[in-house]
């Protein structure tokens, strides 16, 4: 089995309008997840300087995080982070830039025996809809290997029409409303697997911290193979 999170840390501003890293990474900690993503976790101008800084990762949490960033002072891939639990090994990278009106990405990091996405989509359905396909047709050029998708997908529909790019290959679960903290009433914060892939449980993580470091609930789930 394997423990998955997702979480929108907004730049680890929290409801107070303080930036406390340690704050998140209590509730990362808390979370004891295997495999993370994490969305807006750089700043988005200047240096685009990480909120989580490397060294507190590494003291507050038995996390690593994936070489993604494209400038010395980040983290994360257009704000898209992925950390794995210390000594976990990384097979292969890929970094894609997402078509939109604001810059968007997605991080793909194989594993030995999983692929993780981890993403942020826009707020214009339209795009959502252009991200979602530009993101199934990069994952249908890769070799085949069971693919974990999660993060922030801004889709209100509890159908998630505008998901439907992924097709079949993919069943996409929200785990509980995790947006807005103050008073939850929509999972804009999503998981998809794969067919090879189980969710086994999974929900919204709360704890007195998690309801104040961000504008978003964690969410978590436990996976496995079928």
């Amino acid at each position: 089995m394997t423990r998955i999170a997702s979480y929108n840390i907004r730049k680890s501003v929290g409801l107070d309008y303080r930036r406390d890293p340690a704050r998140v990474l209590s509730v990362l900690a808390a979370m004891d997840a295997d495999i993370v993503a994490l969305q807006e976790v750089d700043r988005r101008f200047g240096k685009r300087a990480s909120s989580l800084p490397r060294a507190l990762v590494a003291a507050h949490t038995d996390l690593e995080i994936v070489d993604l960033a494209a400038r010395p002072e980040s983290i994360g891939w257009h704000g898209n982070a992925i950390l794995l639990r210390k000594g976990t090994m990384v097979e292969a990278v890929h970094t894609l830039a997402l078509p939109g009106l604001e810059p968007r990405g997605a991080a793909v990091v194989d594993l030995e025996n999983l692929r993780v996405v981890g993403l942020h989509l826009s707020l214009l359905r339209r795009d959502r809809q252009a991200q979602v396909a530009r993101i199934a047709g990069f994952l249908a050029g890769l070799p085949p290997l069971p693919t974990l998708i999660m993060g922030d997908f801004n889709e209100w529909s509890r159908k998630s029409r505008n998901l439907s790019a992924l097709g079949g290959q993919f069943k996409i679960h929200t785990p509980g409303h995790s947006f807005p903290t103050l008073r939850p009433m929509v999972g804009l914060d999503k998981i998809a697997l794969s067919h090879e892939l189980t969710l086994e449980r999974g929900g919204v993580h709360s704890c007195e911290n998690a309801r104040r470091a961000s504008d978003h609930m964690p969410i978590w789930a436990e996976i496995g193979t079928v």
